[in-house]
């Protein structure tokens, strides 16, 4: 994994490489580093991770446009990953007159637009005349097929050149501890390489297998540095991940004051900073 410095504004095309271009790092009520969404990019192709409340403002910030996202897969609906895509909708609806793409099974589908977006977009009005709106006038749906004999339900899709894993976590659980009886959310795994966890709790049973089937090369992992009851912790990280692991893990979603710990001393390869491509 290599660095690569931001110039003037976000590219959503390179040489072939995968890139991965987070638009922030934070948690849910950062203010500095912005949210945990991220964009990944290869050749011609990309697509946006996540879409916080914050999203739309943090492409400003970087001289960029969210309406020139094309292709969004959303990981689960609280506000910090899915608070942007009533803009989102809005603006191309508005102004570009496209529909973005974005990868969702049938089940979460209804979840985003029936207790997300359905309040601010389901009604549209011009000239005195009411439309009634759907999700598929704001967005095409691209639906991820099933891969059988899983421990748990996993996906598959691809956007162009880029391949797409998606698996259920374990976030905001219930007693049993069981993604089964978790509130609806996923992580990623893309090109068959890197894992993006979005929001999980410490899943040693997850990370495992996808490194028994697959030849990990990165992770980017949620991580608080405090206890924290629906997300890993740093101490359970530092102690359950094996040191090969930990060299090749990068954290993110981390709380505002907490990006100048050094986390390579305890075997991390760091933290995941803001605004930098990171280049495989």
């Amino acid at each position: 994994m290599t660095i690569r410095d931001f110039n003037n504004a976000i590219q959503l095309t390179n040489d072939g490489k995968l890139s991965f271009f987070f638009l922030g790092t934070g948690s849910a009520f950062t203010k500095v580093n912005f949210q945990n969404n991220v964009i990944v990019i290869k050749g011609n192709d990309h697509i946006l991770i996540d879409c916080g409340t914050l999203c739309p403002f943090s492409f400003s910030k970087f001289n960029s446009n969210i309406t020139d996202i094309k292709n969004i897969l959303i990981t689960h609906s609280h506000a910090d990953h899915v608070g942007g895509l009533e803009e989102v909708a809005l603006m191309n609806m508005y102004v570009t007159k496209q529909r973005p793409k974005m990868i969702l099974t049938d089940e979460y589908k209804k979840i985003l637009w029936n207790h997300t977006l359905r309040g601010g977009l389901s009604i549209r009005g011009e000239e005195g005349i009411r439309q009634n709106m759907n999700f598929d006038d704001y967005f095409e749906q691209i639906k991820p097929v099933k891969i059988k004999k899983a421990p748990r339900p996993f996906y598959h899709a691809g956007i162009g050149n880029i391949d797409l894993k998606i698996f259920r976590t374990k976030h905001l659980f219930s007693s049993k501890n069981n993604w089964n009886n978790c509130y609806y959310s996923v992580g990623v795994l893309i090109d068959d390489k890197v894992i993006f966890t979005s929001d999980s709790k410490c899943d040693p049973e997850l990370i495992d297998w996808l490194c028994s089937e697959y030849k990990i090369e990165a992770i980017f992992h949620d991580c608080q540095f405090g206890q924290n009851a629906v997300h890993a912790s740093y101490n359970e990280l530092k102690e359950t991940l094996t040191e090969d692991l930990k060299e090749i893990t990068y954290l993110c979603h981390y709380s505002d004051g907490c990006e100048t710990k050094d986390v390579t001393t305890d075997g991390f390869a760091g933290l995941v900073k803001r605004g930098v491509y990171y280049d495989l």
